[in-house]
């Protein structure tokens, strides 16, 4: 734990190819500057035709060079920083703050239940111990649909949440991982728990069991 501490928390890391672009940036300089010392000695003079256009685009030329100016500025040397939440956790474990989180509805129609169900379940699917994460849904249109939806979600977490922590899930919203995942073969405890969830998913978001949620409630 003592080395974990003092290893960085993040790494900064230069743009591959910043010198043939620092290079390529100095040349377009040079040759502006030689296009501007053109102008300033062949400003017609006064009473020629064509001085104010000249002039004009002279101008439009500055104007155009500064804009390319703070554009290259900007990409001068560009450099990204790489996290290792790896290491944050190890450090921090201990100290790390109690977050809320609300997921804000109104609409089952504009706001599908599903939709909204699966951002909730990505949520809860945090990488962050479970007793400092709170989730709330927030459903200002009082719909039945999405709140017998979250009762479903609740019933199905307690799957996906074990299965996301097991095999290192991304991304742990569940329509988006199955629609982009591809079914692990040739691993047998994965596959089984893979299809496993797979099914519970289906059947737990189901229209047909959600209406019949609502149903039965009502009766």
């Amino acid at each position: 734990m003592a080395k974990d501490d003092n290893l960085p928390l993040f790494e900064t890391k230069s743009a591959k190819g910043r010198i043939l672009f620092q290079i390529y940036s100095l040349l377009i300089f040079v040759g502006t500057c030689f296009i501007f010392a053109y102008r300033l000695s062949h400003i017609p003079a006064k009473g020629e035709p064509g001085r104010w256009a000249w002039m004009g685009l002279f101008f439009s030329e500055l104007w155009f060079c500064f804009y390319w100016f703070l554009t290259t500025v900007v990409r001068w040397n560009p450099i990204y920083r790489n996290t290792f939440k790896d290491r944050l956790s190890h450090r921090y474990e201990q100290a790390l703050p109690g977050i809320d989180i609300f997921v804000c509805t109104a609409d089952p129609v504009i706001e599908p239940p599903v939709m909204v169900i699966n951002t909730v379940l990505s949520v809860m699917a945090y990488d962050y111990p479970a007793e400092k994460l709170s989730v709330y849904l927030s459903d200002d249109g009082g719909s039945d649909l999405t709140f017998y939806a979250m009762l479903e979600a609740s019933r199905f977490s307690k799957i996906w949440l074990p299965f996301c922590k097991k095999f290192k899930v991304e991304p742990r919203s569940p329509e988006a991982y199955f629609r982009t995942a591809v079914e692990p073969l040739g691993e047998t405890v994965l596959a089984k728990e893979w299809s496993t969830v797979k099914v519970n998913l289906s059947l737990s978001f189901s229209p047909h069991r959600l209406q019949n949620s609502i149903h039965c409630w009502m009766e």
